[in-house]
């Protein structure tokens, strides 16, 4: 099954798979099925084609998701970068955004990046 050009796992209750859409959460998701009109405990691969289609115009009217919602957040951040804000501008150094240090516990942002000195000492052959 595939909505919005995600594949939807078949064997995940159905409040589940949709949580596999980019911007779907658990809550989305349980407020998308009562719109729809569809039962929480169905596994995704017993949704008829009409429930689908339900899901889908639902989440189309009323949240931004996957494409739609990469864009927008795409776009926040180029326009942080134009502003030449803060923000902006740990984000074009590829930094920590939200004040975490950077002395420390940085390494997946910064690339794992190893900067610390060894011992001194060299190692000597034994013979």
């Amino acid at each position: 099954m595939r909505i919005f050009g995600v594949n939807i796992p078949d064997n995940k209750r159905i409040e589940i798979a949709l949580t596999y859409l980019y911007g779907v959460g658990p809550a989305v998701s349980k407020r998308a099925l009562v719109a729809a009109k569809v039962t929480e405990g169905k596994n995704a691969k017993d949704l008829t084609s009409d429930e689908i289609l339900r899901i889908q115009n639902f989440l189309e009217k009323n949240y931004p998701v996957e494409g739609e919602l990469r864009q927008l957040v795409r776009g926040n951040i180029n326009r942080l970068k134009e502003l030449q804000a803060y923000r902006g501008l740990r984000h074009a150094h590829k930094l920590p955004v939200r004040g975490q240090r950077t002395r420390t516990n940085s390494r997946t942002v910064r690339g794992n990046v190893r900067k610390t000195a060894g011992s001194g000492k060299r190692k000597v052959d034994l013979k």
